[in-house]
């Protein structure tokens, strides 16, 4: 083809296969008409000076995009043409941003002491299509403009934030960038820009091998280039040693082991295969050449390439490598890279690998000038296979070992009858290797052998000793620490299989404990294991010694005890110590005690600066699962604010507010101190919407507001509603004139043809906008336990009895039947256990579905199914009587 022939089959393709494209294509037609004529020189974008610069650069950076891509499809520009271009855009867009960032943080400043560093493919000019940029932000406190009053940390940290928003903030232009800022020192604590000096300090004395290596693609690339460049400078001699130890070469190679072990589901060559992360793909290209410049660039200056390419080719002719292994590695990479970026132009998505389904596979070949997906496949193959060879060669047999007693941890492992014993090994040499915060000072590494040994014998004992080693990895890699956590498993080896047992079979318990390891202490005593007291007894443990405590270090404490009881009631089902129903009365109870805990101490700081409004008072009515009494491990509150006495009153302190005004005000600080999170996490969600008038009510209304409502203007489905209603805060006074209300509501007398079509209006719009997610999901399936919530519900309006907002005592007034109960309890017990055991609703592994089962209170899993398919059945035809009219139009 022809020059001519070849872009405008570019421009084809890319309006047929890629909506991305298409819609920058219709966005920007003078760049189409500029690369038609192929004039790629004009078609790239200039900032433009009139526009807002967030505006201008995002058009940029969407013009960019097209050129390139069309230019990359029709053959114009090379692999290296094309990262080249995205990565000087990339330069130019952040030294744009940090101009404008100083300029809106220090107007009229000049653009000094603050750098931009470029690391990973950035850094080495080389970005993705759909890349983020991974800047280290640093200042020079002497030097970095700022204001009089402002500390230089605290200027350097808003320009920072300034720079991050107007790169990647997005708007009907698109965005420019998105900004990953983990690759800095410590990201977990440190701020987002850093002095220079305390980075230099960091690189010199605390980073890991793969910091090290991080650095060999390292750029001044904006702002204040020369301090970025001194910076650098300052670094040569930690990132390129003459001489390297036998231990940091084996932690080089264990960062290819992690990347393997880690994207496991990617390394297969097939379909779905990550270009990136898998096995033979573009990270062993690039870590084959970087543990050779890490191991010979500190003596040989000529190797410290940052391209992969020009890495390879650099090592070739030192002869540190064949020419033949640096063609085979440099072909596979260009290849990669190409298809990567095909991958990226589809939907400017920043994914890697290549499409599971046919038609999506397809989509990309054709997008490549490919036939179909067959033919993209072949022609990857080759090099994925080729490449993996030669890292494997390069590799070698891997042997994980512990310091004695233990030699050889896979082998040990093994012995102990481990199946996935190189995998487990794998994890325990992650947390060895010093790659988490959790295990990096020499304290922890003292505390992680000494448990070592016991963990291993745990894991042997696990029923599923892969899913514990990954989700105890997952819980190290996010703790702050772990020294505690090792000395406690030590000390308690009883605590430590019940941990194994928690996180083979409760990924949301596994995902508190990676929150707080502190949540595991509550599990030394027995009692933990025991039911929950009443809501008084939790309400004292709460208020304990927490008089003299301020209003946050009191939330602080009834979040830590609410967590731990929390925990420790999901603990009991995965140990089999409780029934999951009388779990479920427990979180509620926990629950409850936390509102009264909460809002007492609330209402104490409120009225110390408004008063109190003489004759009123708040109450707090709960719905839903919480007026039930019978809450899921994830349930949120669903609560409704009501005041008595008369809403034109006034409070009585110092900054006095009307009646409505100040209820709505204290309902607005109840709701976040019990919603917010502190230093101790979160504690509940909120949900207010089943407040008269739903969300375009006030937040706060009062009784008698609350009372007409329901009695005048309520729909069926606020009724509905209303019969799980339980009053959880208030004077026994308050509480009796509110069940009043609810009740007057509830018992009036109703058109029950309507009561029913409005129920079964309301039950089809559910299910057709909000499905069941599996066939696991037994809260919304047919015959599940909304049917029969509403079931329940539509029995009590009609009849005017059995009016209890707790389902059990409901069924048993209305004499709905033993079947009823049953599948009530069936149903219950498997949702409060699949909230704690498989939160997405998918059929768990075979060891948890025992677990299931056993908390079911049935032989096997084909039981449990067998019980809750008959459980379906009994609820479908309750429905069905209900909502028909075989009970009769007459009360």
């Amino acid at each position: 083809m022809t020059d001519s022939a070849l872009i405008s089959d570019a421009l084809e393709r890319a309006d047929r296969w890629s909506p991305h494209l298409r819609l920058l294509m219709r966005r920007f037609p003078e760049v189409v008409d500029a690369v038609a004529s192929g004039d790629f020189h004009h078609a790239a974008p200039a900032i433009d000076p009139a526009r807002p610069i967030a505006q201008a650069l995002r058009i940029a950076k969407g013009q960019m995009a097209l050129c390139v891509a069309i230019g990359d499809l029709c053959g114009h520009f090379a692999l290296e043409d094309v990262v080249g271009h995205l990565s000087d855009f990339a330069d130019v867009a952040l030294d744009h941003a940090v101009s404008a960032a100083i300029q809106t943080v220090v107007p009229a400043s000049e653009v000094g002491g603050f750098a931009v560093i470029a690391l990973g493919k950035h850094g080495s000019r080389e970005l993705n299509y759909s890349s983020d940029v991974d800047p280290i932000l640093l200042f020079d406190p002497e030097r970095l403009p700022r204001r009089a009053r402002d500390e230089p940390v605290e200027s350097a940290v808003r320009i920072g934030q300034k720079l991050i928003e107007l790169m990647q903030a997005r708007d009907g232009d698109g965005y420019v960038f998105r900004v990953d800022l983990r690759l800095r020192p410590n990201p977990e604590i440190t701020p987002i820009v850093l002095p220079v000096s305390a980075a230099i300090s960091y690189y010199e004395s605390s980073a890991l091998a793969w910091e090290r290596a991080a650095f060999i693609r390292a750029r001044a690339c904006a702002g204040d280039v020369g301090l970025g460049q001194s910076f650098l400078d300052a670094l040569k001699p930690f990132v390129w040693r003459r001489g390297l130890d036998f231990g940091a070469i084996q932690e080089i190679r264990a960062m290819s082991h992690r990347i393997r072990d880690h994207h496991s589901k990617g390394q297969t060559f097939a379909p779905g295969y990550d270009l990136k992360r898998g096995r033979g793909g573009i990270r062993e290209c690039e870590f084959f050449a970087q543990i050779h410049q890490m191991i010979h660039g500190g003596r040989d200056p000529s190797l410290r390439a940052p391209a992969t390419i020009d890495a390879l080719a650099a090592l070739a002719t030192a002869d540190w490598i064949t020419r033949d292994a640096a063609t085979t590695l440099s072909a596979g990479y260009r290849l990669y890279r190409t298809i990567e970026h095909r991958l990226q132009m589809i939907d400017d998505r920043q994914t890697h690998s290549l499409p599971r389904g046919s038609g999506e596979l397809d989509a990309v070949a054709r997008l490549s000038g490919l036939p179909d997906g067959s033919a993209l496949l072949a022609l990857l193959a080759p090099h994925v296979e080729a490449v993996g060879r030669l890292y494997d060669d390069l590799d070698g047999p891997r042997t994980v070992s512990l310091p004695q007693p233990i030699d050889h941890v896979a082998d040990r492992l093994a012995e102990l009858g481990i199946a996935e014993a190189t995998a487990i090994a794998q994890r325990i040499t992650t947390w060895r290797s010093g790659a988490y915060r959790a295990v990096r000072t020499p304290a922890a590494h003292l505390a992680l052998e000494a448990v070592l040994p016991a963990i291993a014998h745990a894991f042997a004992a696990a029923d599923d000793p892969l899913k514990a080693a990954n989700r105890m990895d997952r819980m190290i890699e996010r703790l702050p620490s772990a020294i505690n956590l090792f000395r406690l498993l030590e000390a308690q080896p009883a605590l430590l299989r019940l941990l194994t047992d928690i996180l083979c079979h409760a990924p949301a318990l596994a995902d508190d404990l990676s929150r707080r390891a502190d949540l595991l202490d509550g599990l030394i005593s027995t009692s933990a294991l025991e039911p929950v007291g009443s809501v008084n007894q939790i309400a004292n443990h709460l208020s304990l010694d927490s008089g003299t405590l301020a209003l946050e270090d009191k939330l602080d404490r009834i979040r830590q005890i609410v967590g731990e009881m929390r925990f420790a009631l999901g603990a009991q089902i995965i140990a089999g110590a409780s029934d999951p129903i009388d779990v479920a009365a427990g979180y509620a109870r926990v629950a409850e005690a936390a509102i009264r805990v909460g809002t007492d101490a609330t209402i104490a700081a409120f009225e110390g600066a408004h008063g109190r409004v003489p004759g009123s008072e708040f109450v707090i009515v709960a719905l839903g699962r919480l007026g039930g009494a019978a809450l899921t491990h994830a349930s949120d509150l669903d609560l409704v604010f009501l005041f008595t006495g008369d809403f034109q009153g006034e409070s009585d302190g110092a900054r006095p507010l009307g009646t409505v005004h100040y209820f709505n005000r204290l309902a607005q600080r109840v709701i976040a101190s019990l919603s917010v999170p502190t230093a101790s996490g979160a504690l509940y969600e909120i949900d207010t919407r089943l407040r008269p008038s739903g969300a375009k009510g006030p937040l706060c209304v009062s009784l008698e507001a609350f009372a007409h409502y329901q009695r005048d203007e309520a729909w069926t489905w606020e009724h509905m509603a209303l019969t799980r209603a339980r009053v959880v805060y208030g004077s026994q006074g308050a509480r009796d004139e509110t069940k009043g209300a609810i009740d007057t509501a509830l018992m009036q007398v109703r058109d029950l043809s309507k009561l029913r079509a409005d129920a079964t209006k309301m039950r089809r719009d559910m299910a057709a906008h909000k499905p069941p997610k599996t066939a696991l999901d037994v809260k919304l399936c047919s015959g599940g336990l909304v049917d029969l919530e509403f079931a329940i519900h539509v029995a009590q309006l009609s009849r005017r009895q059995g009016l209890s907002p707790i389902l059990p005592e409901a069924i048993a007034a209305l004499g709905l039947g033993a079947d009823i109960s049953a599948a009530h309890d069936l149903l219950t017990r498997f949702l409060v256990t699949m909230r704690l055991i498989a939160p997405d609703l998918e059929i768990p592994a075979l060891p948890t579905q025992r677990l299931a089962a056993r908390a079911c209170g049935q032989a096997s899993w084909d039981a449990l199914r067998q019980g809750l398919d008959a459980a379906q059945v009994n609820v479908k035809a309750l429905w069905q009587q209900v909502s028909s009219d075989q009970e009769g139009d007459t009360i």
